[in-house]
């Protein structure tokens, strides 16, 4: 069984973030053998408005997970205990578990999750919007904010077309020209695209703009963006650390 798992506003301003605290339930489903598999954890940026309460970023995180032949009621209530039990103190946690079926109403979830990207939503319509779609969604302290946006993670990540990948890779040096072939065989890289979202296909140089790279989530693939550098010894170029935020 696929489940995709979200959490927000599970932090506070001198706790870790809740990207730490998402990688501690993959690892914990998995040391409990309730999943035999957690994906890499996406981050997804929400809007960040005055009326808006949030920690840092207002941004949520998801991730998906194969069960090892636990029901998903079992798993949800493991997950619901263990972010009462670890969320930091004047946190607002929120959880959002969809079940990966043919009876989960993604276009609903993709709009929510859209939408909370540029407009303020409320605590009803997301529990109206996970009703509707077929969502578990529960509130875990706090006055109960994280479950607006652990629910647009779950519509964000179905999307396939937003995110930052949770982590970096380290493929060298700043400044090193590395060939676009040895970029594809790097952990979890499942591609290359360019400035428009389109794969990059051919083999050329890439200049190393950073001694380190982010994947972002395009074309429901985890891969890595590029630019057209200007440099003669490379058509390509990494991102900076600065330049990937626009994920």
């Amino acid at each position: 069984m696929h489940v995709l798992i979200s959490i927000d506003d599970t932090d506070n301003p001198t706790s870790p973030g809740s990207g730490q605290l998402a990688a501690r339930l993959a690892d914990s489903l998995i040391d409990r053998e309730m999943a035999l598999y957690c994906s890499s954890i996406s981050r997804h940026q929400l809007l960040v408005h005055e009326q808006i309460r949030y920690t840092s970023h207002n941004s949520s995180m998801c991730f998906s997970a194969e069960l090892n032949g636990h029901g998903c009621d079992k798993v949800i209530e493991y997950v619901r205990d263990f972010l009462a039990k670890n969320s930091a103190a004047g946190s607002d946690p929120g959880l959002a578990v969809a079940m990966d079926s043919a009876e989960l109403r993604r276009d609903l979830l993709d709009t929510f999750g859209l939408t909370a990207k540029k407009s303020i939503l409320t605590k009803r319509e997301a529990y109206e919007a996970a009703r509707a779609a077929g969502v578990h969604l529960s509130e875990h302290g706090g006055d109960g904010g994280g479950v607006i946006g652990a629910l647009a993670g779950i519509g964000l990540r179905l999307n396939g077309h937003d995110g930052r990948f949770r982590g970096w890779i380290r493929a060298g040096e700043a400044g090193r020209i590395i060939d676009a072939a040895e970029l594809r065989k790097l952990p979890g890289v499942e591609g290359l695209i360019d400035d428009e979202r389109q794969e990059v296909s051919d083999n050329g140089p890439v200049y190393m703009r950073d001694d380190r790279i982010k994947t972002v989530l395009s074309n429901h693939k985890q891969v890595i963006p590029l630019t057209r550098n200007a440099l003669a010894e490379a058509e390509w170029a990494t991102l900076s650390a600065g330049d990937s935020k626009q994920f």
